[in-house]
């Protein structure tokens, strides 16, 4: 059940309408300008139960935004598992076996193995593909903050900053740690590639200010590059802190435990102990060391905690 900290704000919606686009892949609807310009995807419900991301993409799609150059791809990623929400569980469909956001590997895309999540990741593969541009629309177990999350890549972070909204950054300049997301397939993930990919983690899963800011990022995202016309009201970006990913710790032992209680943005000493693992010790790695999206609920084989230092 839920605590009143994270009661029910949004809820998910039937998104029957939306599944034939005009791609060939169901949930897909893709607009072209006829216009030279970038092609920018905004992607939603890499997670079922992140339901911000829907907000975002069905105000695009019910209010008739039009890309006024390149062409604008909006996706609903997840379906299955966004068509699993029990309110009375509302963490359980992150997922269905795989998670979406980590296996967007060639090896796993190409590979023998079969779940729900690497048939949609197959299917989404030349949508992916097409995209210059990717905002992937995320949101928090906790309430905390809302953040970027990039490759350390300057082309990365050039649009971050301009976009300004939210104005935390988690750069990765050595991956996830944790499988391949989204963000880092094909050429986004290489240091020579171009165009830019991006996580915007809005807050906690069931906000509606998390709602209201995918709303604002995508809107921004694609003001920036052009696609429709930025919004005059839209306050300039403000003092924006980045942190930098220097370890990912997965769930290894059922005993898994904190040893204090984290929600995220905590900070430790260097050679304090943040957790156990079972009979590893997990210690912070430096000063200031940074809490990055602890788990809620330790599952083996699931990430437990990231580890960043302000930069």
């Amino acid at each position: 059940m839920t605590s009143p900290e994270s009661a029910l704000e949004v809820l998910p919606r039937d998104l029957s309408a939306y599944r034939e686009g005009n791609t060939g892949v169901d949930y897909v609807h893709r607009f072209e300008s006829g216009k030279p310009g970038p092609h920018v995807l905004i992607n939603a419900l890499t997670h079922g139960n992140e339901i911000c991301g829907m907000v975002a993409a069905t105000h695009l799609l019910d209010t008739g935004v039009r890309p006024k150059i390149g062409t604008l791809t909006v996706s609903f990623s997840h379906i299955e598992a966004y068509n699993a929400f029990d309110e009375a569980k509302p963490y359980d469909n992150r997922q269905i076996v795989h998670n979406l956001n980590r296996i967007w590997s060639a090896e796993l895309l190409d590979g023998s193995e079969d779940s729900p999540e690497l048939r949609r990741a197959r299917e989404l593969r030349p949508v992916i593909d097409a995209a210059d541009y990717i905002l992937d629309i995320h949101s928090t177990s906790q309430d905390v903050v809302p953040f970027w999350v990039y490759p350390a890549y300057e082309r990365n972070a050039a649009v971050a900053l301009s976009v300004g909204l939210p104005p935390v950054h988690l750069v990765m300049p050595n991956g996830l740690g944790s499988g391949t997301p989204l963000i880092q397939y094909g050429h986004h993930g290489e240091a020579e590639g171009k165009g830019a990919a991006m996580v915007v983690e809005c807050g906690q899963h069931f906000k509606q200010s998390a709602a209201d800011l995918a709303t604002a990022v995508t809107l921004g995202f694609l003001a920036h590059f052009g696609l429709i016309d930025k919004d005059p009201a839209a306050p300039a970006p403000g003092p924006q802190r980045r942190f930098e990913l220097l370890q990912t710790h997965m769930v290894k032992d059922a005993s898994f435990a904190f040893t204090r209680p984290l929600i995220g943005f905590e900070t430790f000493a260097e050679g304090e102990l943040i957790a156990m693992n079972g009979t590893e010790e997990i210690r912070s790695p430096c000063d200031d060391c940074t809490i990055f999206m602890p788990t809620r609920l330790p599952i083996v084989g699931r990430e437990a905690v990231y580890l960043t230092r302000p930069i």
